[in-house]
């Protein structure tokens, strides 16, 4: 637990005094059951969130339960070999032997359960790898810990970058925080007390007593999802993201949290046209982001900490009641993981017939809002709530502002992807930018969207394969078997009748009900460890629903694809086709010079849950088999990338691992830092 003994060295604590209305009796159950007294509440101490969560001693049936559920999902995650040391560029960032670690966390003796699940958790985020991760509901976001001063990297005129709390800070804090504003007003030491909003762009000269980049560095190294150490440390930083509903800000991991493990910030800072640097503390404040209500102790436990009808798999075909209409339908059941993809809630057909690229995350997607000030105004018509479309003042300029390869809709955002290309383009557009920051994937199909040529035809996407361990290889031939018994409606991951493999003339070879797909063998050893993976397969997207245009819309030598460098998924599908395949520039926003900066990250090629699998297993009746995973008997969430994608550039090894550099580090200044528009026209002005 050194990581957690250090992240929390440097902070101060928090004080929360109990309702002066409370009963006598209240106030005594608050004042034994840690519990109840944040029960009911929306703003609390992280102090007081952390006295309820570490109040669990570990259960051991519990404990072995969660590391036996992890290790047996692993079985099927593509990547855990090479993740033991991830080949060049990342060697230095991704060198986690989960197997190794989980044997250790299942003989290590922890205080509480919450100290078991900050091990966990941070063991699965050091492979920074944004499918495989471990969330726990039963703590993750119950309540998002916040501080109302944003943090971002800017650079000045003279080429010097320092980290400044964002101009924008006070306006996203009234906003968002405003039952809660008052806390932070009145911490301000002396004359500052009420002045929060003079903080807003103040240089930050040190954080906890030390240089900023300590307390990025020392993030970067907790954080996960992406391989890329700059992209890592950008996500200390606020940045924004086009989502379902309109322009949503990000707060950044130092402004939220989704765990209470900090309980107050001191910066010494420097305000705008101050003459002096002054240092304040701010408090950390948690607010409850559980749908759950409690009372005390057990009723937290109930209610938030056990595995839900969501958490585990289900045989598909053994639940009449849910398919009355249709008897041979599978069931549809939204696995608990939905609630942390980075995408917007899909329909649960959608979810059904539509492989899924998209990482996961301990914090749920929120909706802080992008300041008005900042928000693009003047769509081109043809958007639909994920993508918009603008064309800028030059009049040649188009972007598309792509915040997910999602949408309630597949066809909808296919539809709306088509519709406003063509839009822009009868505008007048030449020349396009796509804006994907914060993009964390989707729709594998979606992600396909340039014209047809010889790149993207038979098959737009990366071959890929997938992992067949010897449970793998029992779902299969159980399938094959008794195609119509098993799997009527061709539901399952596993049935061959939902891949094709590339053939030797280019095109693609479609597999039969009984084919055994994972049939030969891929042998290799990976890291010192022995690993088996199926023949080479291919994304079957083509043809679309929808007929693309007969020829490219946008020159990819004249389009640019920006981020902040968190494009992940099915992100990191279109914009590695797109940079490599096809010539389109690459531009990361921000970012601490001389630290290079990946365009993308989390490549991966189809990901999937725990839940998932534990549906291909009950659906065959292999649960009794000893590799079988076990349900999970708390509310857990275990993602794995299910089919890993090759490279383009050298089609041997995963595209996962292989260098993705931007092209440009486009240096943000205080003019354009998190104003889109602003952003995009200093692309149009200096790239195109």
């Amino acid at each position: 637990m050194l990581s957690f003994v250090s992240f929390v060295s440097f902070v101060l604590a928090g004080i929360l005094a109990a309702s002066a209305s409370a009963s006598e009796g209240e106030l005594a159950l608050r004042a034994i059951d840690p519990c109840a007294a944040i029960a009911g509440q929306k703003w609390v101490s992280p102090r007081d969130v952390r006295a309820c969560f570490t109040s669990f001693k570990v259960d051991p049936d519990i404990k072995a339960n969660i590391i036996e559920v992890v290790n047996k999902t692993l079985a099927f995650h593509t990547s855990v070999n090479y993740q033991k040391l991830a080949p060049e560029p990342f060697t230095a960032d991704v060198h986690e032997d989960l197997l190794f670690d989980l044997a250790r966390i299942s003989h290590q003796s922890y205080p509480s359960d919450f100290d078991l699940h900050i091990d966990m958790s941070r063991t699965l985020k050091r492979l920074n790898d944004g499918h495989c991760v471990y969330i726990n509901d039963c703590y993750d976001s119950v309540f998002l810990t916040f501080l109302p001063v944003p943090l971002v990297l800017l650079t000045d005129a003279r080429g010097a970058q320092d980290v400044h709390i964002a101009p924008e800070a006070f306006t996203v804090a009234s906003a968002e925080f405003a039952d809660e504003l008052d806390v932070w007003q009145n911490a301000l030491p002396g004359s500052l007390k009420g002045k929060l909003s003079s903080l807003s762009g103040a240089k930050v000269l040190l954080i906890n007593g030390a240089d900023p980049f300590v307390a990025v560095n020392a993030n970067a190294l907790i954080t996960g999802s992406f391989q890329g150490f700059g992209t890592r440390q950008n996500s200390f930083f606020s940045s924004y993201n086009r989502a379902s509903t309109g322009w949503n800000y990000i707060m950044g991991n130092f402004a939220q949290m989704s765990l209470p493990l900090a309980d107050s910030a001191t910066l010494t800072i420097q305000r705008i046209n101050a003459t002096r640097p002054e240092t304040i503390t701010l408090p950390y404040r948690s607010r409850k982001n559980a749908a759950t209500s409690w009372t005390d102790s057990a009723s937290f436990r109930a209610n938030n900490c056990v595995a839900t009808a969501s958490t585990n798999g289900v045989d598909a075909y053994a639940d009449t009641a849910k398919r009355a209409d249709n008897p041979s339908a599978p069931a549809l059941i939204s696995p608990a993981a939905a609630k942390f993809e980075q995408q917007p809630p899909i329909s649960l057909v959608d979810r059904r017939r539509h492989a899924l690229n998209v990482i996961l995350d301990s914090t749920p997607l929120q909706d802080v809002v992008l300041p008005p000030v900042l928000t693009p105004q003047g769509e081109v018509p043809g958007g639909n709530g994920v993508a918009q479309f603008f064309l800028l003042d030059d009049g040649k300029t188009g972007v598309l502002a792509l915040g997910s390869f999602s949408a309630n809709s597949f066809d909808g955002l296919e539809r709306a992807m088509l519709t406003g290309l063509v839009n822009l383009k009868a505008a007048g557009a030449s020349q396009l930018i796509v804006d994907v920051s914060n993009n964390g994937g989707g729709f594998i199909c979606l992600a396909h969207i340039a014209g047809p040529k010889k790149t993207t035809v038979p098959q737009a996407g990366l071959d890929t394969t997938t992992r067949a361990g010897p449970l793998a290889q029992l779902i299969v031939k159980t399938i094959i078997a008794d195609p119509t018994g098993v799997d009527p409606a061709d539901f399952l991951l596993y049935n061959p009748l939902n891949w094709a493999f590339p053939n030797k003339t280019g095109g693609l070879t479609f597999f039969g009900p009984t084919d055994d797909w994972l049939e030969p063998l891929q042998r290799k050893v990976i890291n010192g460890r022995q690993d088996a993976f199926a023949p080479r397969m291919a994304d079957i997207c083509q043809p679309f629903d929808m007929e693309p245009p007969a020829e490219q819309l946008f020159d990819p030598k004249k389009t640019v694809i920006v981020s902040n460098g968190r494009c992940a998924s099915s992100c990191s599908l279109f914009s590695i086709t797109m940079a490599k395949e096809e010539g389109a520039k690459t531009v990361v926003l921000g970012g601490k010079k001389g630290v290079q900066q990946q365009y993308c990250g989390t490549v991966g090629g189809q990901s999937t849950d725990f839940s998932t699998i534990d549906t291909e297993v009950k659906t065959t009746h292999l649960k009794n088999n000893t590799l079988a995973p076990p349900d999970f008997k708390t509310n857990s969430v275990q993602g794995i990338t299910w089919r890993l994608g090759f490279g383009i550039q050298d089609p041997s090894q995963p595209e996962e691992w292989q260098d993705h550099p931007a092209d440009v580090n486009l240096a943000l200044t205080a003019d354009i830092v998190n104003n889109p528009k602003a952003i995009w026209t200093t692309i149009a002005n200096t790239l195109l």
